[in-house]
């Protein structure tokens, strides 16, 4: 017997709902990062899994502090009848299918009218400066409707992500989707971004009315800036490369690689 590659734990009501999308392998943790936001701020509650099987190499599971991180890919009722949330592992065997499943899941349950994925992207800014948001969508008609907002027209030349992929399986099912990229100076890649995170917030809070509160995450940018501030006072090389991308220098591979390390292992070391 075939094993359901989805499992059910709950039975929430959708009404015309949006279905928000966040893979955790992206640039500065915005993903997870605003997907955990909502759930703790929207009362989200997990009433579906996809199965691991078929999707992942269970045999090389990732270990970190001695505990074994299993994938996990669940979807998330919130506060309201018109939003849930789908959150977890990029699958790594049988991309398209998993995202067959993504979709039987948002069309067939969740009754979604469209589709948001949230993703961060690496940017040559500098951390001082402000955020912006990148936006691929895979119908005019979505386009036209949130012109109003604050989005810029992605343009890459490089391999598709997979929410580049969810986008077209979606448009084959004529379920519009938007891709939202936040840019994330690119040395704070891997240590987290909250203003970036902040930056894919705002957008949502005045979408869809949600009433956020930044409090938390303003607290947690000015407690980084400040870190940081710290370490260019130090440092008069980490000051100087950052001085070059504020005023929209290019920096060499050397200097870029030079920056990453610093910020990181500084970081690191105030936690």
């Amino acid at each position: 017997m075939t094993r359901d590659p989805i499992s059910f734990c709950a039975q929430p009501r959708f009404s015309d709902a949006s279905l928000l999308v966040a893979f955790a392998e992206d640039a500065g943790g915005v993903a997870s990062g605003v997907a955990g936001h909502l759930i703790d701020r929207l009362e989200g509650c997990s009433f579906a899994e996809i199965q691991p099987d078929g999707f992942f190499p269970l045999g090389g599971v990732a270990v970190r502090d001695n505990v074994a991180q299993f994938p996990e890919d669940r979807f998330y009722s919130l506060s309201r009848e018109d939003l849930a949330l789908f959150s977890g592992s990029e699958p790594q065997i049988d991309r398209f299918g998993f995202l067959q499943r993504v979709l039987d899941v948002a069309e067939h349950y969740c009754k979604v009218v469209d589709l948001y994925t949230v993703s961060g992207i690496m940017s040559s800014v500098a951390h001082t400066a402000p955020r912006s948001i990148l936006a691929v969508f895979n119908q005019p008609e979505l386009q036209r409707r949130l012109r109003s907002y604050d989005l810029d027209n992605m343009t890459w030349e490089g391999q598709p992500a997979l929410n580049s992929f969810l986008l077209w399986a979606a448009r084959r099912r004529e379920i519009p989707a938007l891709s939202l990229w936040t840019t994330v100076p690119f040395y704070m890649a891997s240590v987290g971004d909250p203003a970036s995170r902040r930056k894919v917030l705002e957008f949502l809070d005045a979408r869809f009315d949600l009433g956020l509160d930044f409090s938390e995450i303003d607290g947690e940018t000015a407690r980084l800036n400040e870190r940081l501030a710290t370490l260019r006072s130090r440092s008069s090389e980490v000051d100087n490369l950052i001085e070059k991308l504020e005023v929209g220098m290019a920096l060499s591979q050397e200097e870029g690689t030079k920056l990453v390390g610093e910020v990181t292992e500084f970081l690191r070391q105030a936690e």
